[in-house]
């Protein structure tokens, strides 16, 4: 009933930039928030960031600084801008939508995931 499609990952090198983009469609009423998580090899999935639909926002301590979420509530899409990756910034990355498809019908989505490889 939610789709969600992610873009943008790849390999770059230390200290380079990646912008990830991840659209929402389907019989969408309203979104509450949307996010980016990511997963190393043999690691939990952990949260990067996440942006409400009033734009709050929140980050992991780790990409603070580094990392910038932002939101087009029109276009159902969020963004995340990655400045200055590192390789510990290697994973794959979720984007994670949850809102509503009507009265009594909250939805919480996840995209299928896109690689991001830091490495030199």
């Amino acid at each position: 009933q939610v789709q969600l499609v992610e873009s943008g990952g790849g390999l770059v090198q230390p200290g380079g930039s990646l912008r990830l983009s991840c659209a929402a469609s389907g019989s969408i009423l309203s979104i509450y928030a949307m996010g980016w998580y990511r997963q190393a090899p043999e690691k939990q999935r952990e949260l990067v960031a996440t942006i409400t639909s009033g734009g709050s926002t929140n980050y992991a301590d780790s990409v603070k600084g580094r990392f910038t979420i932002s939101r087009d509530n029109a276009k159902n899409t969020v963004y995340l801008q990655m400045n200055s990756l590192k390789p510990e910034d290697t994973a794959v990355y979720y984007c994670n939508t949850r809102g509503s498809l009507g009265p009594g019908r909250n939805f919480d989505s996840w995209g299928q995931g896109t690689q991001v490889t830091v490495s030199s």
